[in-house]
């Protein structure tokens, strides 16, 4: 699963380990938080169909639509866990990318069906009933959403995917408007019926705004785009290897929720080919051991002057042998 552009004799077991250790953490995730927000929106259900309350059906069509994004991402971290074919030479990690599209697309579906209903209710309201039972909704939709919010969070970080932290956010914005549906009842309560379709309807300009994060981010992961502090990251780590007088030409991308890297080091010119390899090889180490989500490192030896670097650089490593180095 690893290359390198300068080869050692490293065993790769590791990178695998941790590339496999952090796609089972993503589906025990996803599993758990399928099932969390299932319950949650059969709940809701159950209450819309006594209570007829639109603001209750619209955040129930949402946490339907929230519990269905799992299983696109359930079945991205299974195929991301494939190895790396002739055809496919980075393996099939895009395919968390590529779900995330998916989930793009329940969000708008969800947003264009809450305000469908919610102004169909604005214009033909009905009346609504059991208000206690929804505002017992309102706060059943908002524990069980934020509880999968923080779950996903932390699993979403910790292993370095956009698409569970961006669904994590998905989660937490449907708790707050699950909490909304408690003012929509309380609203009916003293007397202002059209208080429900009304919430429905800023229900939906929350979703808008989901989806408008959702898009950026998950369009980012597609253009290969990073986080600016990554990059830095690479950096500072390369720079601080004994014997490399610059890094250049940094290159960082996501793949699903592991990163690939490309990065150009400066070495003394007098170095012998050996020397240049074991830098690149110690700069490799570093860049594993800073970065765990890291997958592929491409390491770049490039000669340049030394100008009036300590000489001791040119002893850094003891060498045994006398031959000249290859031309």
């Amino acid at each position: 699963m690893r290359s390198f552009y300068v080869p050692h004799s490293h065993d790769s077991a590791d990178s695998i380990d941790n590339a496999l250790e952090s796609s089972e953490k993503g589906i025990r995730a996803v599993k758990i938080s399928l099932v969390a927000l299932m319950v949650t929106a059969i709940l809701q259900v159950l209450i819309v169909l006594v209570t007829g309350s639109v603001a209750l059906l619209a955040d129930t069509i949402h946490n339907f639509s929230d519990a269905l994004t799992s299983i696109p991402l359930w079945i991205a971290f299974v195929l991301g866990r494939r190895a790396a074919t002739k055809s496919y030479t980075y393996g099939y990690r895009r395919a968390e990318d590529i779900a995330g599209l998916f989930i793009v697309a329940m969000i708008a579906l969800s947003a264009v069906l809450a305000a469908w209903e919610s102004v169909d209710r604005l214009f033909n309201p009905r009346d609504v009933e059991y208000l206690g039972l929804v505002a017992a909704a309102g706060v059943v939709g908002f524990i069980g959403n934020e509880f999968v919010a923080i779950y996903r969070m932390r699993v979403g970080r910790e292993i370095g995917s956009a698409a569970l932290v961006a669904d994590a956010h998905h989660a937490r914005t449907d708790g707050l408007t699950s909490l909304a549906v408690l003012f929509g009842a309380i609203g009916v309560a003293v007397g202002f019926p059209a208080a429900d379709p009304i919430i429905g309807l800023m229900i939906t300009v929350a979703i808008l705004f989901i989806l408008r994060d959702a898009t950026k981010q998950v369009l980012c992961r597609l253009m290969d785009g990073v986080e600016p502090q990554t990059v830095e990251e690479v950096e500072a780590n390369a720079a601080r290897i004994a014997g490399v007088l610059g890094v250049e030409d940094v290159r960082v991308r996501w793949i699903g929720h592991r990163l690939d890297a490309t990065v150009q080091v400066v070495v003394d010119e007098r170095l012998s080919l050996v020397d240049g390899h074991d830098i690149a090889h110690e700069v490799t180490d570093a860049l594993e051991g800073a970065m765990p989500n890291l997958d592929n490192i491409v390491v770049h030896v490039e000669p340049g002057a030394a100008g009036n670097h300590d000489q001791a650089l040119l002893q850094r490593h003891d060498h045994s042998h006398s031959e000249s180095p290859p031309s």
